[in-house]
């Protein structure tokens, strides 16, 4: 029952408050409060000092556990989003660089057909006009 009372003696700690923190594009929860509002030496000389021992060692722990809650919080999210963009850059490397090198090889060959087909069509263009020409001429000269 002492140490009940004794207990209520004790100030409570601050509500914990979670802000957001960006890290490379990444929302990683930032833990702060967790504190005593008042000092422990109002009470240093209402509480005995194993009890005042015990909140000093329960506020060094209670920090602890913040700070290793947030650095878990913030592997595990990092880790995620590394797996994330691991699987984005095997599906770019695996996926999508094949399937343009294809498309471009067949870019290339439909515009080398294209070509040839453009060059043969420019000679039978350039015969037919040169017979053309010739028909001319032959017939000035059966003319004159």
């Amino acid at each position: 029952m002492r140490l009940e009372n004794e207990a209520m003696k004790i100030p409570q700690l601050k509500k914990l408050t979670i802000t957001p923190k960006n890290i490379m594009g990444v929302k990683i929860p930032r833990l702060e409060g967790g504190r005593r509002e008042e000092s422990l030496t109002d009470y240093l000389l209402e509480i005995p000092v194993s009890i005042s021992e015990a909140m000093k060692a329960f506020q060094e722990v209670h920090k602890i556990v913040l700070d290793v809650a947030e650095k878990e919080t913030t592997l595990r999210k990092l880790l995620y989003e590394i797996d994330k963009t691991k699987r984005k850059a095997n599906a770019i490397e695996n996926v999508f660089i094949p399937r343009l090198e294809v498309a471009i090889r067949f870019i290339i060959f439909r515009l080398e057909e294209m070509e040839r087909d453009t060059f043969a069509m420019l000679k039978t263009v350039k015969r037919k006009m040169s017979e053309r020409e010739k028909k001319k001429v032959e017939a000035k000269v059966i003319a004159n």
